[in-house]
């Protein structure tokens, strides 16, 4: 068994809303003026504010989630992406303890740090409170035994204020304080309805960060920070690489290699998981990025298609009017190239999808029916997905549900019906998922680290296409 060592720090809070995001930038960027060897981690299944991690420190941002996958695979993760740097920060996400269904810590902020064995840093927002601070900071530090909140922030604090409360928290509670952020209009990130505007869309964000860690050298003890984070434990995966043990062999074998995957990437086309794109690698297969908005067509020689979610109705005059790419797609798909679409994938290959201000606009034409804008969350969170037919989402042993989420303002006529999602917790369930020969296409969005027989199943009907052009050439 390998022992990988890792200082880190989880940066959490009692609720969203606190500034969780802009506080993680602005320490990975401190940490890397001092010349810290520095990676981020976000707990849970969000796409965004891993944008934010990689845009500070030019390298990926990878997602903690013990829902989407087991706590061992979580642990992998974490050494696959940590090993060997000097530090690494996780975001978390929502309030620290809240997990399934609102009634459960599982798959909470607190069980990535529990599961990873790190210290927490609890961001408390100071604004319009004072001791009612300390009283929340005790409860959320009791609340569970093992809390591993190791250290407290006021957001939002005058420094006079901060003075008077830093005693009086530490008096009341035995947490220690390690600083404050003056409440300023310039220390905040613009919000939409799926979370933070994208990275790209604010000018000058690089320079706010920067200035921010600035100011965070000035109100924060980095260096006790450092000494907390020091005292993670040390990670214990099964390994350290993304199979077990006794697949090491099938895992060099790379039986996809020369694959061509064709993967959107764009303005449009962003929510991406890293380590869905790092595993079909690891298999062997060649990623192949283009933009659906910008590409007049699909990139020549293809044996896979994937488009992954992201803000396609913000982009839906531009993607309808590339009626060529639209053709290229729908064309693939109709010879029988695989294709996988999740969420804003699946609403571009709608007959018709809504845009941002409600104009119907003309998608690739594959999926029968029209995507529309809702006025609240569709549906949102967790879900349990079960196949009723035999094809991407099983394994040639098991039919058991995989576990995704979703979480979007999005609605279809034609959502599909070849699976059934479950709430975790609760009785509601809906039929969900187009799973039409080669297609799998839904609203839902799916983690191979913890289903890997979809990225297998995928790439083994890639291969199987790919066989039979061939032959027929």
């Amino acid at each position: 068994m390998r022992r990988i060592r890792l200082p880190r720090i989880l940066i959490t809070a009692p609720s969203s809303g606190t500034g969780k995001t802009l506080i993680t930038c602005g320490l990975l960027q401190a940490m890397a003026n001092r010349n810290k060897k520095v990676c981020a981690f976000k707990s849970g299944p969000d796409y965004i504010d891993p944008m934010f991690h990689r845009q500070v420190l030019g390298i990926p941002s990878y997602n903690l989630d013990t829902f989407l996958a087991s706590e061992e695979e979580v642990k992998r993760v974490m050494a696959d992406h940590g090993d060997g740097m000097d530090m690494a920060l996780i975001e978390g996400v929502m309030g620290y303890y809240d997990g399934l269904g609102g009634v459960s810590d599982e798959a909470s902020t607190y069980q990535v740090g529990r599961t990873t064995g790190t210290p927490a840093l609890l961001v408390i927002d100071g604004k319009g409170q004072s001791l009612s601070m300390a009283a929340v900071v005790g409860g959320m530090a009791h609340f569970r035994k093992d809390s591993r909140i190791k250290g407290v922030l006021l957001n939002r604090t005058k420094k006079s204020m901060y003075q008077v409360m830093a005693e009086a928290i530490e008096a009341e509670t035995g947490v220690p304080v390690l600083g404050y952020v003056p409440e300023d209009s310039a220390l905040t990130l613009e919000s939409r309805h799926l979370g933070l505007v994208m990275p790209e869309e604010i000018a000058d964000l690089k320079e706010r960060i920067n200035a921010f860690s600035r100011l965070l050298e000035e109100t924060v003890d980095m260096d006790r920070l450092i000494e907390i984070a020091a005292g993670a434990e040390d990670i214990e995966p099964c390994c350290a690489k993304r199979t077990c043990c006794e697949k090491e062999e099938n895992r060099k074998i790379r039986p996809y290699e020369g694959l061509k995957i064709a993967v959107a990437r764009d303005e449009a086309f962003c929510f991406i998981y890293e380590d869905n794109i790092e595993l079909l690698g690891s298999m062997g297969a060649d990623i192949t990025w283009f933009s659906p908005l910008h590409d007049e067509k699909l990139p020549d020689g293809i044996d896979g298609l994937l488009l992954y979610g992201g803000y396609p109705e913000l982009h839906g005059r531009e993607l309808s009017a590339n009626r060529s790419m639209r053709k290229s797609v729908a064309d693939a798909i109709k010879r029988g190239i695989p294709c996988m679409a999740e969420c804003g994938g699946f609403i571009y290959l709608h007959h018709e999808f809504e845009d941002s201000d409600g104009v119907l606009r003309e998608g690739a034409g594959v999926t029968e029916g029209r995507a529309f804008r809702t006025e609240r969350l569709t549906r949102f969170g967790y879900i349990n997905i079960e196949s009723e037919e035999r094809g991407f989402l099983t394994s040639d042993d098991s039919t058991e549900p995989v576990h995704a989420h979703e979480f979007h303002y999005y609605d279809s006529t034609s959502n599909g019906g070849s699976c059934i999602a479950r709430k975790p917790k609760g009785k509601r369930s809906w039929r969900c998922i187009h799973q039409e020969g080669n297609l799998l296409a839904g609203f839902p969005h799916f983690y191979y680290r913890g289903c890997p027989q979809l990225a297998e199943n995928f790439l083994k009907r890639c291969r199987k296409e790919a066989e039979k052009r061939m032959n027929d050439d």
